[in-house]
């Protein structure tokens, strides 16, 4: 669908929605009942800091409420307006039908530059915000659970659990009201780099498919692609690091705030986050060369190029000089819709958003259920899982042994096999065969159906019609 202008995060996501629904058989009621934000929350409080009260506005939006509760992150950011939260909210809906994860969509934000005061006033407005949300079910095990999300992480979502468990001390499940959490909070082993973990998993995905590779005229593995990454925060990072380290990928291109790292050998990840964290940005890093204008690194030869920052970035402006033939969206809304359907027409495959950084909802799930059922995953089965396996070796050894076959197993095989899966080997399985079945999923109806053009069509349609299919069920 073709656009005049450039269109605003909000409208892409309606934009690339209409072009879902356009080949689906869905009634023009049901459509817009899919379509349309449930609800937005406004609420503005005050808080008093250096002597003066200051006032803050946030918002949670729920979408859709076809399953509950509902689920979505909190972002702090000055750019956080309505329209901004009920897009993300929209996104978070499609995403959670799409991994099957047993939510409806909804999503939060603060408009607050966190970097402007310390610690001990960010609690405090962190558990302000959190009592005007929780004393409207807007943060609830049962009906809303919020996650991390740009400018938040494990300390704010702690913060919330504690303000949430104070307002309602007798709610067995308090710790299930937020999800990233610290560990010792009732977090879950693999959330912090969940969403770069999946992201990683979304591209060896997409590599186990020769069409889909060959669509994107790429060959061979993950090993020795060059990439790019554009913001180098938690979901960037822990791609980046995953990729270059365990799969051979060669990171030939950091985009940050204050500019940008070229290195066509490629770079230690580590490395520069290292120095991004001592001095605030890459300039100087000896990694690679370095690049005033950030941007312009985005149209530079690449093999994969992973914007995992903010909404926008890839636009009419500069689509046209992307060089990439492949895009992972491991941020929420990097691509217009009208760079979008330039980066089409131009033969760009791009791996959508709502597919591709649904780790953090996945493992935000495991969470949810973790706390729901009172126990770590892995305390019931491990060690009976590792005798189990102590028996085979004993015998095979016992075998060899009286057989006079002279052969012993590998120490390193040993060690492998006999050690049982704990919570972090379980969490990264479930998240592996969450983002396999999502992507054959995706890619089966793009590969199936010519009215079918993109991933991302493919990926908004499975999406569609498991929330549709939700409220048919309900009488709807």
């Amino acid at each position: 669908m073709a656009f005049d202008g450039e269109p605003s995060f909000r409208q892409s996501v309606d934009l690339m929605f209409n072009r879902a629904v356009s080949v689906m058989d869905l009634s023009p009621g049901l459509e817009e009942k899919i379509r349309v934000c449930n609800s937005t929350y406004t609420v503005r409080f005050g808080v008093r800091l250096r002597g003066a009260i200051h006032t803050f506005t946030g918002y949670r939006s729920v979408h859709s409420e076809h399953m509950e509760p509902v689920k979505g992150g909190i972002r702090f950011a000055t750019s956080v307006n309505q329209d901004e939260v009920e897009a993300l909210a929209a996104l978070m809906t499609y995403k959670c039908a799409l991994v099957e994860t047993p939510f409806g969509g909804s999503k939060g934000g603060l408009c607050i530059d966190p970097r402007d005061y310390e610690e001990h006033e960010m609690e405090l407005i962190t558990r302000r915000f959190a009592y005007e949300l929780v004393k409207r079910d807007l943060i609830n095990p049962a009906q809303n659970v919020p996650a991390p999300d740009m400018g938040t992480g494990e300390r704010e979502m702690a913060w919330i659990v504690d303000q949430y468990k104070r307002m309602n001390t007798t709610d067995i499940n308090g710790a299930a009201c937020v999800t990233g959490k610290p560990l010792n909070a009732g977090g879950i082993a693999g959330r912090v780099e969940a969403t770069g973990r999946g992201v990683q998993y979304a591209l060896r995905e997409f590599f186990r498919h020769p069409k889909d590779m060959e669509a994107a005229k790429l060959k061979g593995t993950l090993d020795g692609k060059r990439v790019i990454v554009q913001g180098l925060g938690n979901v960037g990072y822990h791609a980046a690091l995953f990729l270059s380290s365990e799969d051979g990928c060669n990171i030939t291109g950091i985009i940050e705030r204050d500019g940008a790292l070229v290195n066509p050998k490629g770079m230690s990840v580590q490395a520069v986050r290292d120095w991004l964290s001592e001095h605030g940005g890459v300039e100087g890093c000896p990694e690679g060369t370095y690049v005033a204008d950030g941007a312009k690194v985005l149209e530079e030869e690449c093999d994969i190029l992973v914007p995992a920052a903010l909404e926008g970035v890839i636009n009419r402006a500069n689509a046209g000089n992307i060089k990439a033939p492949l895009i992972i969206e491991a941020a929420n809304g990097p691509i217009t819709a009208g760079a979008d359907e330039m980066l089409r027409v131009r033969g760009t495959v791009i791996i959508p958003d709502m597919y591709a950084n649904a780790g953090g909802v996945t493992v935000s799930y495991f969470e949810w259920v973790k706390n729901l059922s009172h126990i770590r995953f892995g305390r019931m089965q491990r060690r009976q899982e590792e005798a189990r396996h102590q028996i085979l070796i004993d015998e095979l050894e016992r075998l060899s042994a009286d057989k006079g076959l002279g052969w012993t197993l590998s120490p390193g095989f040993k060690d492998q096999y006999l050690r049982g899966a704990g919570e972090l080997e379980l969490v990264r399985s479930g998240l592996d065969d969450t983002m396999r079945a999502a992507y054959q999923s995706i890619s089966e109806l793009w590969k199936s159906r010519s009215d079918v053009s993109d991933m991302r069509m493919a990926a908004y349609i499975v999406a569609i019609d498991r929330v549709a299919k939700s409220y048919r069920s309900k009488g709807l």
